[in-house]
């Protein structure tokens, strides 16, 4: 019987950190020759889009200025934007500029505010939800309904962005930024009614502090950072089996393999 061939499935997104104390791989990316390698074993291993971020979104994480962030991430995004498709993980428009004259042509905006620049520029952006800043989010999360609650912000920033002249915009759940484990598992089960607003979803549970402790170690201490791989696959598979459209992910080769197949499925809301 001949194999099936893989024509779309949901696009994976490779995080590149080029920050000190990001939670999963703070430091390791952090000079631009560390970051290129990085970014070269990942476009190897078949990331559609390489994310770029200078400053840490974690829990209890403290802005950094503007000039270092732009330190940071510009050489980076000058050096892969002819290679891959790049986008900017950042909140400041100052930032968020001079990465789309860099070569950057995706906004992926955690505060959820940049899409004026994104129309200015005629890239894509991406809203995330969040409750509360880093330094503040993780403390006592609250919502009647979670799923209702992010589903209406993130319609109402898109037809924002929409009525601004957006032409792409992607929205993203924000798993884990000011929500529980539980709000996590509320938004991931009930992820297709998002799916259902129309517009694509973006997903990223990589590596995240909820799946150490929902898939904790053989002594019951929760999983460590670098060890939460099958976690981590098990939901961004959930997650496009469900019809995300794109999943942000630390563990690149592994998420291309796992949207290859979910692609493959005859009735996969996940393939583009």
């Amino acid at each position: 019987m001949p194999t099936p061939t893989v024509e779309k499935r949901p696009l994976v997104m490779g995080i590149l950190n080029v920050t000190p104390d990001s939670f999963s791989d703070g430091g390791e990316w952090f000079h631009p020759e560390q970051a290129a390698l990085r970014a070269d074993r990942m476009i190897a291993e078949g990331a559609d889009l390489i994310d770029v971020g200078g400053e840490s979104t974690r829990p209890g994480a403290r802005p950094v200025p503007v000039g270092e962030e732009l330190d940071r991430v510009i050489p980076v995004i000058e050096a892969l934007s002819d290679r891959v498709r790049v986008s900017v993980d950042t909140t400041k428009e100052a930032v968020a500029e001079a990465a789309v004259a860099a070569g950057a042509t995706l906004i992926n905006d955690v505060s959820a505010t940049l899409w004026p620049v994104a129309a200015r520029h005629g890239v894509g952006w991406v809203a995330m939800h969040r409750q509360g800043t880093p330094a503040t989010m993780q403390d006592q999360p609250h919502y009647d309904d979670v799923v209702d609650e992010v589903a209406m912000f993130l319609r109402h920033r898109a037809a924002l962005a929409h009525d601004a002249g957006v032409d792409e915009v992607w929205i993203d759940p924000g798993i884990g930024f000011g929500k529980t484990a539980t709000h996590n598992l509320e938004l991931l089960a009930r992820l297709s009614s998002l799916v259902e607003e129309g517009v694509p979803v973006l997903v990223g549970t990589s590596r995240k502090s909820f799946l150490g402790a929902l898939a904790p170690a053989a002594d019951g201490s929760p999983t460590p950072v670098g060890e939460r791989l099958p976690a981590s696959l098990a939901t961004i598979t959930w997650a496009m089996q469900q019809g995300a459209a794109m999943v942000r992910v630390h563990d690149v080769a592994a998420t291309v393999q796992a949207a290859s197949l979910v692609g493959s499925l005859p009735s996969s809301g996940g393939a583009q």
